[in-house]
């Protein structure tokens, strides 16, 4: 018996789908400015340099340079970072009408995701504070790791939503069913690594660290490079006045991005190995995901290589950042179909 996969399209649906569109195009502008080094773009919050937008005129240019002479305006740095936050505040609106929704949904006794709605609201509002403190702390790594970190668990919420409304379920042979119940363990496994690597790219990426190691596949021309581990995973480091290109010695730094290789290695064995027990199942559906993984994932590794090899190139290192989070709502829907997955007897 082929599987099959059933659909019938709850109300909300398009505007999760949109949502999450939106929450993608937030985290790549996000990359972009942490990228371009405009995280400190606008000295102050909410406002830049108190406007709305950002001094555009030479009269208010010079006002606020005038009052904030630490940190002169520069344009290229300004448009990016507003931009960004006006972007992820416009994403609260999403999550305050899927609040609505949810909530005259439940009123009219449908069932809606209510609970998931509100930690999504909650979630931005979280996000929004992180995005604070990102200016106030002067880029403190922790801070803006974790502010990465929020971003891609918004997203991923925002893909479960929009999953949950599109109501689709496998519908799998007994056999085939019975192999998807086996491989949960290393569905988590598999999924549990790849946040871990992204927590690992987010730390490199903060600490400046992405270039470390400039050759492949060798680190500084040796396969075991002089390393400072305590010193590059020290998440108790003090604030410091400003940590805008970074102040972690070359030996911490070298740690940080030799880790964020190996852990590439692991996760590329271990999701490897889970497409190929995901094509052995011969369906249809999981054959489908198994494929779309493994083309995730080597377009992310391929992506990896060129930023080393090219020495971070902008736009490979943006798209870096925006597959890695295709990466992990490939994930998100996997765990959706495994765990909402049921069986029917053939005919």
């Amino acid at each position: 018996m082929e599987d099959k996969t059933n659909s019938q399209v709850k109300p909300g649906y398009w505007l999760a789908a949109s949502g999450t569109l939106f929450a993608v195009l937030v985290i790549v502008l996000g990359a972009f400015t942490r990228l371009v080094d405009a995280g400190l773009g606008c000295p102050d919050w909410p406002g830049c340099y108190g406007h709305i937008l950002w001094p555009m005129d030479e009269a208010e240019v010079a006002a606020a340079n005038a009052a904030f002479p630490e940190a002169p305006v520069e344009h290229d740095k300004t448009w990016p970072e507003q931009v960004h936050r006006l972007l992820a505040t416009s994403l609260g609106l999403f999550c305050i009408a899927f609040v609505g929704m949810a909530y005259r949904q439940r009123h009219k006794g449908l069932n809606a995701p209510i609970k998931l709605s509100f930690v999504l609201l909650a979630m931005v509002i979280v996000q929004g504070m992180f995005g604070r403190w990102t200016v106030t702390l002067n880029l403190w790594p922790q801070v803006v790791t974790a502010h990465l970190i929020g971003g891609f668990t918004t997203l991923s919420l925002l893909w479960l939503l929009t999953l949950r409304l599109q109501n689709r379920r496998w519908q799998m042979a007994p056999h085939a069913f019975a192999e998807i119940q086996r491989l949960k363990p290393l569905l988590c496994v598999a999924m549990s690594l790849v946040i871990v690597q992204i927590l690992l790219g987010g730390w490199t990426s903060t600490n400046y660290a992405a270039l470390a190691c400039p050759d492949l596949p060798t680190c500084q021309g040796r396969w075991w490079p002089n390393m400072d581990f305590a010193k590059g995973f020290n998440f108790a480091q003090d604030i410091g006045p400003n940590y805008l290109g970074g102040l972690m010695e070359n030996s911490a730094r070298t740690a940080i991005h030799f880790s964020h290789r190996i852990g590439a290695i692991v996760v590329t064995l271990v999701v490897f190995y889970l497409v190929y027990r995901l094509l052995k199942i011969k369906q249809k559906s999981s054959s489908q995901w198994a494929i779309m993984l493994a083309f995730v994932l080597l377009l992310q590794i391929s992506l990896g290589l060129s930023n080393v090899y090219w020495s971070l190139p902008l736009p490979v290192a943006v798209a870096h950042n925006a597959v890695g989070a295709m990466l992990l709502l490939t994930f998100v829907g996997l765990c959706h179909r495994f765990y909402t997955s049921h069986t029917v007897q053939a005919v």
